[in-house]
C-alpha cells in the first residue's frame, strides 16, 4: 500500500521571492500526486495571500523571530490536530520555529530546506539547531551547498541535494517577437539588452554588474543594461551608475510581474554573483533562450556549464564577464549552442516536477526508517 502524507511547510518570510516560488511549486506537484499540504504562513505575508487565492489550506502565525514560542507552540497544536506526518522548513526563521516546537514536545519529523551557499554560524545556539535530532535531513538546493552542510553537522548522512526546479512552460506561450523592452524604453533594434532579474541585495554583487557594463561600453559596445528588481541597495547602485558616467546606459526598471514577457527581449542573461545557493533566475532564462553569462559563485556552475550551457567567469571578475559578452554577441554559433544546450540542460535536471518527485523520496526515505 503507497504511503499517504500529509505535509505541514512553514514559510515564515513576509514578501515573495525565489524560495516562496520553490514551495508553490512543490505543492502544486506534491498535490498533484497526492500529497496533502498544509502551510503556517507569516500573518499578512504574500505566501498567506498566494495559499488563499490557491485554495491552499493555511494557518497563520506572527513568526516574530527563529524563537517565537507562541507560534512554535502553535505549529505543535496545529500537527496534534491534522495528523501531521511531515515538517518541511523552508527557511532560518521557520528552523528555528520547528526545532523549538519539537523542544516543546512535537514529535512530527523535521526536514530542512537550506537555500544559501555560506556557512552557518559557529556559535553553539546555531550548532544546536542544526544538529538537533527531530532533523531528519537537510535538503541542500545545490550540491555546492549539500558539500558546505556535510562539513557542517555531526552526521553529513543527513545531507541530501533536491536541486530547485522551474516550470519548463512557462515561457512557452510567450511571442518571441514582441520586444516589449526596446518598445517601453525607446531602445533601437541595434543596442545590445543586457538584463539581470535578480534582487538588488549584497550577494547579487551588483557593484560588478555595472563594472562589466562600464568595460562594455568604454569598448564601444552599443548596449542597453536593464535592472530589474528591487531591494535594499536600490540607492547605491544608482549612485554607482552616476559615478561611473553609466545614467545613460543602466535602467532601473524596479520590481516586475511580467517577467515570463520581457526577459525573452534580453540578449544575453548577466549574473553576477558572489553567493548563491543555486539561482534559479539562471533557469528562467535558459527557458527564456537567452543566453547567459554568469560568475562561478555557490551553485551557479551546477547549471552553467562553461561554453555549453553558458559563459562563466570568476566572482567579480568584470573583465572575464564583458570577454564572454562580446564573444556571445560576435560568435552566432556559440550563442546557438549555449542556448540549445541551456534548453536541454533545464529539461533535463531542473524541472518543478523532478524536484518534487525528489522530495517526496525524502520524506517517504525518512518515514520509512522511523
Amino acid at each position: 500500500m503507497e504511503l499517504k502524507l500529509k505535509v505541514l511547510h512553514l514559510s515564515s518570510e513576509k514578501t515573495w521571492r525565489g524560495g516562496e516560488q520553490q514551495i508553490a511549486y512543490l505543492i502544486d506537484e506534491l498535490n498533484a500526486m497526492g500529497i496533502e499540504n498544509l502551510v503556517a504562513a507569516r500573518t499578512d505575508s504574500a505566501f498567506e495571500k498566494y495559499c488563499t487565492s490557491k485554495s491552499i489550506s493555511v494557518k497563520v502565525f506572527p513568526f516574530k523571530n527563529s524563537f517565537d514560542l507562541s507560534t512554535a507552540l502553535g505549529i505543535k497544536d496545529l500537527c496534534k490536530k491534522e495528523k501531521v506526518d511531515i515538517i518541511h522548513m523552508h527557511s532560518s526563521k521557520s528552523h528555528g520555529i520547528g526545532v523549538l516546537s519539537a523542544v516543546l514536545g512535537n514529535k512530527v519529523p523535521l526536514i530542512l530546506s537550506r537555500r544559501v551557499d555560506f556557512v552557518p554560524k559557529q556559535n553553539m545556539l546555531t550548532r544546536w539547531k542544526y544538529n538537533h535530532s527531530a532533523i531528519k535531513r537537510i535538503v541542500g538546493v545545490s550540491d555546492k551547498i549539500t558539500s558546505i552542510m556535510k562539513h557542517y553537522v555531526k552526521d553529513p548522512s543527513l545531507c541530501v541535494t533536491v536541486h530547485s526546479g522551474v516550470d519548463l512552460n512557462k515561457f512557452n506561450h510567450q511571442q518571441r517577437t514582441e520586444n516589449s523592452l526596446r518598445k517601453e524604453f525607446g531602445i533601437d533594434s541595434r543596442t545590445r539588452l543586457i538584463g539581470n532579474t535578480s534582487a538588488l541585495e549584497a550577494h547579487k554583487d551588483y557593484f560588478t554588474f555595472i563594472e562589466t557594463i562600464k568595460k562594455l561600453a568604454d569598448d564601444g559596445v552599443p548596449l542597453q543594461a536593464l535592472i530589474i528588481g528591487e531591494g535594499s541597495l536600490k540607492t547605491q547602485l544608482q549612485e554607482f551608475v552616476k559615478e561611473k558616467e553609466l545614467t545613460n546606459k543602466v535602467i532601473f526598471t524596479g520590481f516586475r510581474k511580467d517577467i515570463t514577457r520581457i526577459l525573452p527581449d534580453l540578449d544575453v542573461f548577466l549574473m553576477t554573483s558572489n553567493e548563491e545557493g543555486l539561482g534559479t533566475s539562471v533557469l528562467d532564462a535558459f527557458l527564456a533562450k537567452v543566453p547567459v553569462v554568469a560568475t562561478a559563485a555557490g551553485g551557479i556552475p551546477e547549471m552553467v556549464i562553461h561554453e555549453q550551457t553558458g559563459m562563466l567567469a570568476p566572482i567579480g571578475d568584470s573583465r572575464a564577464l564583458a570577454g564572454h559578452i562580446k564573444r556571445i554577441f560576435s560568435d552566432d554559433a556559440l550563442r546557438g549552442s549555449v542556448v540549445n544546450g541551456a534548453s536541454q540542460k533545464v529539461a533535463s535536471s531542473f524541472s518543478k516536477e523532478m524536484t518534487a518527485k525528489k522530495t517526496l523520496a525524502v520524506y517517504r526515505e525518512v518515514l520509512g526508517t522511523l
